[in-house]
């Protein structure tokens, strides 16, 4: 199940539901997606076309980054206060062939070190001009739809009786935001 979490209301404004064998992407084409909005995703939706597609919408993204993407940084701020967590903020281009073709405007990641877990985390985004401390907070936001689906999976009795798990529904996140700026 594909969900598009509306952060202001708390609630969820659009499901989608798939088999577990279709790829996260997949689900990014059937978003309603409006213009000067955030939507934020994990690394499943990590397809740099379906992002610019959203960019030519005039909406923006924060995605979970792999540390196997292609990033040439072209600009960067290097000092930020110990206690922000950001380690790195870079403006650039991805810089694989393939990913270079898909998304070919300027794209600025966002590497923080989350204090608690010590987990360092990626994050890629067309909001060229806000905080870096925001885009963190944002891709944060995303455990509003944690707290949902685990709602979910205790009031509903979902059966998968004679299901094999390969066909049974996962449960997938995607979530929208006004921006702020």
């Amino acid at each position: 199940m594909h969900t598009l979490y509306d952060l202001e209301t708390q609630i969820p404004t659009f499901f989608h539901i798939t088999l577990a064998r279709v790829h996260d992407t997949k689900a990014m084409d059937v978003i309603p997606y409006e213009e000067n909005s955030f939507y934020i995703f994990d690394r499943g939706y990590n397809d740099f076309k379906r992002l610019h597609n959203i960019e030519n919408i005039g909406a923006y993204f924060v995605i979970r980054g792999k540390t196997n993407n292609d990033f040439k940084p072209m600009k960067w701020k290097r000092r930020f206060p110990p206690e922000s967590g950001i380690l790195s903020d870079a403006i650039g281009y991805m810089a694989g062939q393939l990913t270079m073709e898909k998304y070919p405007d300027k794209i600025r990641r966002v590497i923080y070190l989350d204090k608690e877990s010590k987990n360092k985390f990626i994050f890629f985004t067309n909001a060229l001009t806000i905080n870096p401390v925001m885009v963190a907070e944002l891709y944060h936001n995303r455990w509003q739809i944690e707290l949902f689906f685990k709602c979910i999976k205790q009031h509903l009795k979902i059966k998968s009786s004679g299901v094999r798990p390969k066909t049974q529904s996962a449960f997938r996140s995607t979530m929208r935001s006004q921006p702020t700026i």
